[in-house]
C-alpha cells in the first residue's frame, strides 16, 4: 500500500472546502450573536418606554399636586400606562421575533451539518438573553398591572 492511499490528499479543492466549511459555520455563529443584540435593543428600548411611562406619570401627578398645573389627573395616569402597555407589547414581540429567528437558524445550522457542509463542532446554546427578556417581560407585566389596577409593589 503507498502512503497516497493511507491519507487523504490536502490538495487545494480540499483546502478550499474546509475553510468555506468553517467560515460557514462562523457565518451562523455570528448571525446567532447578531440576534441576540437586536434583541438586546428591543429591551433597551422598551425598558426605556416604561421607565418613561413611570417617569411622566410622576411628573404630572407632582405638577397637579403642587398646583403648578391644572388639569386632571387621570391624564398623567393614562399616558403613563399607555407608554408602559406600549412596551410589553414591543417586549411581546421582540421575544416572540426573536425565539422564531433561532429556531429557523438552529433548523438551518443542523440541517447544514447533516449534509456536511459544516461540522457543527461548536456549540450552539440557548441565549442568555432571550432568558433576560423573558424575566424583564414578567417585570414589566407587573408594573404594568400595578399601574393599571393601582396594586402591588408599584402602585
Amino acid at each position: 500500500m503507498t502512503e497516497d492511499s493511507v491519507t487523504p490528499r490536502a490538495g487545494p479543492a480540499n483546502s478550499s472546502f474546509e475553510l468555506a466549511s468553517h467560515n460557514t459555520g462562523l457565518a451562523i455563529q455570528r448571525t446567532r450573536l447578531s440576534a441576540d443584540r437586536t434583541l438586546m435593543a428591543v429591551i433597551r428600548t422598551s425598558m426605556a418606554l416604561l421607565g418613561f411611562g413611570f417617569t411622566i406619570e410622576q411628573i404630572l401627578r407632582n405638577l397637579l399636586e403642587g398646583g403648578l398645573i391644572k388639569g386632571s389627573m387621570d391624564a398623567g395616569r393614562q399616558f403613563g400606562i399607555a407608554l408602559a402597555l406600549l412596551s410589553n407589547l414591543m417586549l411581546v414581540v421582540g421575544i416572540l421575533h426573536h425565539a422564531q429567528f433561532m429556531s429557523a437558524l438552529r433548523k438551518m445550522r443542523n440541517d447544514a451539518t447533516a449534509i456536511g457542509l459544516i461540522r457543527g463542532e461548536s456549540p450552539f446554546p440557548y441565549s442568555f438573553v432571550f432568558v433576560a427578556a423573558l424575566v424583564l417581560l414578567g417585570i414589566s407585566a407587573t408594573a404594568c398591572a400595578s399601574m393599571l389596577f393601582q396594586i402591588g409593589p408599584f402602585e
